[in-house]
């Protein structure tokens, strides 16, 4: 499983158009699933988010929790984060779990993100979607199972 965690001032989601997904300061989440995914993984990726200290505290230090600030999540589901680009230049997909899989382990990921975050706010699976954020920082990470789990 692959997380891009940005820490933003705001972020939002659209779909045809339509928003569907907004949040204030907090994360955006871009979730990849692998077909080696399950829901024990994302269990121990999303207790992984929830304790990141990333955030600034009275000081200026990096010392908070997304917990600490309040703050809201926003999960976009993004099989591309398992994209091949070693030969030619078309990436491969198929690393990404199947979208049957992937699916479920998304919304189950969605249910646990609203069980432990004040705001938890999603994409649509499988969707052309347009996302917008203010990147806060820049503060961008890349968490992937295969090494946080080791």
């Amino acid at each position: 499983m692959k997380f891009v965690l940005q820490r933003v001032l705001e972020a939002k989601v659209d779909v045809d158009g339509k928003t569907v997904g907004k949040i204030g300061k907090g994360y955006l989440l871009l979730v990849g699933v692998s077909n080696d995914d399950n829901k024990e993984i994302a269990d121990k990726m999303i207790e992984k988010v929830s304790r990141l200290r990333i955030f600034e505290d009275e000081k200026g230090k990096i010392n908070l929790s997304i917990d600490q600030i309040e703050g809201e999540i926003l999960v976009v589901s993004q099989f591309t984060l398992y994209a091949d680009c070693k030969k030619g230049n078309r990436p491969s997909f198929t690393e990404a779990g199947s979208p049957a899989m992937a699916e479920e382990l998304y919304e189950y990921i969605l249910s646990r993100c609203s069980e432990l975050f004040k705001n938890t706010q999603k994409g649509v699976f499988g969707a052309e979607m347009k996302v917008s954020l203010v990147n806060d920082g820049p503060f961008t990470l890349v968490l992937d199972s295969n090494e946080i789990l080791k």
